[in-house]
């Protein structure tokens, strides 16, 4: 298996992808080295302690924190310079330039004079509260980086639903139509989903249709993750077709997928 040049392994493992196809998630501890996360950090750290306007911590919760960010090499480089785009491309096959980051902090309850926004179950870019119902701004697949230690699911931690995304289609399929304003089925509204706890370096590489929320940090420390929403090079040609057929960005996966056990 070929490797990256700090060790890790660049593609993933044939059980890996029988997990992410039943699952439609796959973690991948310690991937990015500790240069890189200490440098995305203190960028971050900075912002957060010196350029946060605490008056806008719904608009950053709803979009992304430290928007000035983005597109700062230093953030990209966890994509793209960890080993984390070798994986999502062993998905996908052919992917989409990923030119921005979205930074998602969960800050502790008891350092805001307000609670932060929790988010319910919901997929990205369908029917999100602050876009017109009838927009979609999907992508094919979900990189999250760890930024920070997430030992305790009360911490504010992601939580998904394994399997999720074959029930979503189902939904999308049979039930959903553009311009419905719920974001899920309301059997999956009431799910509290697992917990995804990390530390620094692990990478969460989750299928856009596996629906998940994210509560309130009960905890003393920020919870603090890199995201980056990675494309087919066809997904924007295809957005609803891609909501109905889970694996229609992912050719890669055709030999696994076949043969998968279909989750819930």
């Amino acid at each position: 298996m070929s490797r990256t040049p700090f060790g890790g392994p660049m593609s993933l493992t044939y059980e890996e992808k029988a997990g992410f196809a039943r699952d439609g998630v796959a973690v991948r501890r310690g991937l990015v080295p500790d240069a890189l996360i200490a440098r995305a950090s203190s960028l971050i750290d900075a912002w957060f302690r010196e350029e946060m306007d605490a008056s806008q911590i719904s608009a950053y919760t709803q979009r992304t924190f430290a928007p000035e960010l983005g597109q700062h090499p230093d953030l990209l480089g966890l994509f793209s310079d960890s080993g984390a785009e070798e994986l999502a491309t062993d998905l996908l096959g052919d992917i989409q330039p990923v030119t921005t980051t979205q930074i998602q902090i969960r800050i502790p309850e008891d350092a805001l004079p307000t609670s932060q926004p929790e988010k319910a179950m919901h997929v990205d870019g369908v029917a999100c509260p602050h876009l017109d119902p009838d927009e979609l701004r999907t992508f094919s697949l979900l990189v999250g980086v760890v930024l920070s230690d997430i030992s305790d699911p009360d911490g504010g931690a992601l939580r998904y639903l394994p399997g999720g995304h074959q029930a979503m289609a189902r939904w999308f399929r049979s039930e959903w139509s553009l311009g419905v304003t719920e974001q899920v089925p309301p059997q999956i509204d009431t799910e509290s989903g697992t917990a995804f706890l990390g530390k620094p370096g692990d990478v969460l590489l989750m299928h856009h249709l596996v629906p998940h929320s994210v509560g309130r940090n009960y905890t003393s420390t920020p919870r603090v993750m890199a995201y980056f929403r990675v494309s087919h090079s066809s997904h924007a040609q295809r957005r609803l077709e891609a909501l109905r057929d889970p694996w229609l960005d992912y050719p890669p996966l055709a030999t696994v997928t076949a043969t998968a056990p279909t989750a819930r």
